[in-house]
């Protein structure tokens, strides 16, 4: 599964000293576990998709670079994000949707 590093390394670094975080491959990519539960993923075009707060999600996506993550064609359900790479040149721009993902992250149930 190919997923872009640098991006990944920023989502690790950023998770950095958290003992709930792991890593797995899906989506695509690589993605960033939070207590069990799917926060981030790095992708191979090197965009960040997020797992948000659906309510959030119209307001997110005025957002530049973001818009609605596909799979196998189809859009995906609100409460989840992807942001392009041009999007994330700066750690704060990359920082507030890492943040974006880890509020969310807290309410967000197991299924």
């Amino acid at each position: 599964m190919a997923y872009d590093a640098d991006l990944a390394d920023r989502i690790r670094q950023a998770l950095s000293g958290r003992a709930d975080s792991r890593e797995v491959k899906m989506f695509g990519g690589l993605s960033f576990m939070i207590n069990g539960k799917l926060a981030a993923t790095a992708n191979a075009h090197g965009q960040l998709m997020v797992r948000c707060d659906p309510d959030r999600a119209t307001e997110l996506l005025t957002r530049q670079g973001a818009h609605w993550p596909e799979m196998r064609g189809k859009p995906m359900s609100r409460g989840w994000i992807v942001v392009d790479a041009s999007a994330l040149a700066s750690e704060k721009a990359f920082r507030s949707w890492i943040q974006e993902a880890l509020n969310y992250n807290k309410n967000a149930t197991l299924k």
